[in-house]
């Protein structure tokens, strides 16, 4: 039976309020789109939407106040404060793409964004459960401080490089997954991101290069993951 005083319990219980809020959200939001009667509607007092990344900003709000006036022995309430962190974050997250262009872009293939950002939130927290440590750091603890530093700041150069590149889930679970950050920046940037723009002069063969792997690899990727992902979240395809 997994315990409320192991050091990793509040992390999994973030976890479930972030998975079981984003599943039910987007039951939810396809309910609503799809006319369904029996289902509750959008709040709309006085004939304003209140988007759902309101109550998220809220719920985040009252996890971290809770989760920071609880005393360490309350172990119960803390679990519930992370849980209801978990909450808010799939909240204000399914709607990161209304955030980003302060307009409502949900269901258009500018929304695609927030279930990226779910998806990632949600890849990372699972990492950490799996025990995961960012950059790295614990595998080299008892090696010295200077070394440690070392393997966090060369990790984190890559990271940073990867995303530079355009790879940013590369750069991202990197953070948390060895090897992963060297490879996203080492290989060919996309086309497009700010590294090609710097660095790949127009008609180079690095850019050419980029464009066919872009073709021939990464697109096809991307029509995968986003068949996996509308296949969860419903379909972006309103047009602005």
């Amino acid at each position: 039976m997994y315990s409320l005083h192991l050091p990793q319990s509040r992390l999994l219980f973030f976890f479930l309020g972030l998975v079981v809020t984003f599943v039910f959200i987007r039951i939810s939001v396809r309910m609503i789109r799809a006319g369904v009667r029996w289902w509750p509607g959008n709040i709309t007092p006085g004939g304003t939407h209140i988007h759902h990344v309101v109550f998220g900003a809220v719920f985040l709000m009252l996890g971290g106040l809770v989760g920071l006036a609880s005393p360490d022995e309350q172990y119960g309430l803390r679990a519930g404060a992370a849980a209801l962190l978990g909450v808010g974050t799939a909240l204000v997250l399914d709607e990161f793409a209304l955030i980003l262009h302060l307009r409502d872009v949900y269901w258009t293939k500018d929304g695609r964004l927030s279930v990226d950002a779910v998806f990632l939130a949600i890849g990372m927290t699972g990492l950490l459960l799996l025990g995961a440590r960012p950059l790295g750091y614990e595998e080299f603890y008892g090696e010295g401080l200077a070394l440690r530093v070392l393997v966090i700041l060369v990790n984190l150069v890559f990271a940073i490089v990867a995303l530079l590149k355009g790879k940013v889930w590369t750069g991202l679970l990197g953070l948390l997954v060895p090897v992963l950050p060297e490879i996203g920046a080492l290989r060919l940037a996309r086309p497009g991101s700010p590294w090609a723009r710097w660095r790949y002069t127009e008609g180079s063969s690095k850019l050419r290069r980029a464009y066919r792997r872009e073709a021939r690899v990464r697109q096809p990727l991307i029509r995968a993951k986003i068949r996996v992902q509308e296949f969860i979240s419903g379909r972006h395809d309103l047009e602005v």
